[in-house]
């Protein structure tokens, strides 16, 4: 989904994810940002979004999660985590809540892949849909196998799309 800075992208995957979970009957979404402020900010679109045909706020629909430590409530059909807390979980690993405060844009992002290995904790159909905020920050170079692990459809939101992220 590409569309100017402020005209709506969270809104609009919000509402797909709505009607994906109530009419497509997926399971579990997973919404991946690439910092911890991001994070915050989708969590609190969620919270106070409001679907045209139910007066319920999401949350009371849907229980929505972002993830602050390795542990995915079961109950959870949103969760909203960093891309490098997402990696973290799947290794088995703890991780420096320092690495979600900076944008991927900001630092250097070239180097091997990041190699996630199987968790039976978090199998590869864990999630039906990855809806990815910044999109053309996150989905290619190091962090690609994050992406790659779960057997879903990708959603990618972004204002500034490059070459990459279209390919």
């Amino acid at each position: 989904i590409q569309m100017a800075t402020g005209a709506g992208k969270t809104y609009a995957a919000i509402t797909a994810a709505y009607r994906l979970l109530k009419h497509a009957k997926a399971n579990r979404i997973l919404f991946l940002v690439d910092t911890k402020n991001l994070g915050e900010q989708a969590e609190q679109e969620f919270l106070k979004y409001k679907p045209n045909d139910d007066a319920r706020l999401f949350p009371d629909l849907y229980p929505v999660c972002r993830l602050k430590n390795s542990y995915i409530p079961d109950e959870t059909k949103v969760c909203i985590s960093t891309i490098q807390r997402m990696y973290s979980i799947l290794r088995g690993e703890d991780l420096d809540e320092s690495a979600e405060e900076t944008s991927l844009n900001e630092i250097n992002v070239q180097g091997r892949p990041k190699e996630v290995v199987y968790n039976p904790r978090y199998p590869i159909e864990y999630f039906d849909v990855i809806i990815i905020d910044e999109c053309h920050r996150s989905i290619y170079n190091i962090w690609q196998q994050v992406l790659d692990y779960f057997d879903a459809f990708l959603i990618g939101l972004t204002a500034t799309p490059e070459k990459r992220t279209l390919g």
